[in-house]
Order: structure tokens, then C-alpha cells, then sequence
């Protein structure tokens, strides 16, 4: 979800899946618009989140696969929030040509930087899955995607050791110009529920939900799934990339891990 507009409430309706120690994370977080402008409170909510992910991943497997449903689950409309059709004069473009000249950048820490069109990314295998989208603005629904894996493009880039995680950059710029980036951990990466998705409900991903692709991580909250994908970059740490938090929200105070 790459919406400039989102409540900063929102952070308050989080949901933390284990007992006690993510109760501690969640009352950590509410009510802080303010706090999290503060250093020590970065400082705090950064500690807070480590706790809570160590907890989730040591109660839970990191393979653990998210709810899937049936065809006869999926809401009547799926929303599309946040941005819709990203202000980018080089996005626009693409757009204007169905995407045909669109490509995916990897880079960063790989042994084998590539790039993939649009139909290079149809012809790999694919993985299709019914899942259910949940926001911090307060509503969930249930959609059906198809993708690649994004585990089979790591794999033919081959990171390099150095490598922790992945960053996605995207089309959608903020106010200061600044286009719009979430990252996942490897963990998150090569889960096989992690996938470029460009099919949404049996039909091409719309421009309002992502195209010409958008990330869908479905342990995690809908702002971790960034749409308008345009290139992803290996990274050891986020000091050189933008607040150096991991992801746009994450740079306002959200925490970088969003399992639910």
C-alpha cells in the first residue's frame, strides 16, 4: 500500500499475533504521530520491533504459509488505495504502451544484475493464490493473485553473501520527489507465498492497484506491498537509502516488520 495520505493512526490498530510481548509492542505504538518524530522514540520503537519479530519468528516457522481461501471467498470489490495513478512522467510513458517497454531492474549486491520485461516475467513459473489483504486504515478483503515468485528471480541473480535484504523502488513519488521503497528481509524474500504479482482476479494488474507489478508479502500488513514496482536492489543495511529506515512509512515512524 503506497498511500501518501494514510491515517497515522493507523499505526494504533496494528495487530501483533504473539501473547504478551506484542501487546507490550502495540502500546508502545499508539498515539505516536508526534513520538515518532522524536529521536528517543525511534530509538525505542526500533527496540520494541526487534522484540516483537524475534518472538513472532521464534513461535512460529519462518516457512509458515498464510491463509489461503476459495474462489467463493473473494470480495465483491478489492479497494485500491493509496496512490492510483502515480504523478511520474516516466511512468505515464510506460503506461501509454501497456508496459511493452517496462523492465525490472535487479542489482545491488548479486553476482548476475539482470533486467525482466513484463512478458519475460509472464514466462516464468508462476504462483497463484487467494489471500486476504489486511490495511491499517481498518479493512481487509480477499483478492486472487498471480505472479512470480520472487524467489526464481533472486535465484538467477544469486545474491551475494553480503546481501540482507531486498529493496523494492517504485514509481510512486512523495512530496519531496522522492519515490516511494518498502524492503524485505530474505526470510519474507524467498518465502514461497512472495511473489511479483501482475494478475489481480484473473485479470491484468490495473494501474490502480500496481502495474505493471506489485509486491505481495502475505504475512505482513498491505503497506508492506508496495505497488508500481520498478526496480529492486540488494542491500547489507538502509543507511544510504532515503531515511534509512527500510520503507517510506518505516521512515515515518511504522514499524519495518508488519507480520500479522
Amino acid at each position: 500500500m503506497t498511500s501518501r495520505h494514510l491515517n497515522h493512526r493507523g499505526i494504533d490498530r496494528r495487530r501483533f499475533l504473539v501473547g504478551a510481548v506484542q501487546a507490550t509492542g502495540l502500546l508502545l505504538l499508539t498515539g505516536c504521530d508526534n513520538l515518532s518524530r522524536t529521536d528517543w522514540f525511534q530509538g525505542l520503537l526500533g527496540r520494541a520491533e526487534g522484540v516483537t519479530r524475534r518472538a513472532q519468528r521464534i513461535l512460529t516457522s519462518r516457512k509458515a504459509m498464510a491463509k489461503e481461501f476459495t474462489e467463493a471467498d473473494l470480495s465483491p470489490v478489492f479497494p485500491a488505495n493509496g496512490t492510483r495513478n502515480p504523478d511520474n512522467p516516466a511512468y505515464q510513458a510506460l503506461a501509454r504502451h501497456n508496459f511493452a517497454d517496462w523492465k525490472l531492474e535487479i542489482g545491488g549486491l548479486v553476482q548476475h544484475p539482470a533486467s525482466f520485461s513484463l512478458a519475460e516475467l509472464r514466462e516464468l513459473p508462476s504462483r497463484t493464490q487467494i489471500t486476504r489483504h489486511d490495511c491499517v486504515e481498518g479493512w481487509s478483503a480477499i483478492g486472487k493473485w498471480k505472479g512470480a515468485p520472487l524467489s526464481t528471480l533472486l535465484a538467477r541473480v544469486q545474491p551475494l553473501s553480503s546481501a540482507r535484504y531486498v529493496v523494492f523502488h517504485c514509481a510512486d513519488p512523495d512530496e519531496d520527489g522522492q519515490n516511494y521503497y518498502e524492503s524485505l528481509d530474505f526470510a519474507d524474500a524467498f518465502h514461497p507465498q512472495t511473489i511479483l504479482a501482475y494478475e489481480l482476479n484473473d485479470q491484468t494488474l490495473p494501474i490502480a492497484h500496481g502495474a505493471p507489478i506489485r509486491l505481495r508479502v502475505e504475512r505482513q500488513l498491505g503497506y508492506k506491498m508496495a505497488k508500481y514496482v520498478m526496480r529492486i536492489e540488494l542491500v547489507e543495511s538502509f543507511e544510504t537509502i532515503a531515511g534509512g529506515r527500510g520503507g517510506y512509512w518505516e521512515d515515518q515512524g511504522y514499524e519495518w516488520y508488519a507480520g500479522i
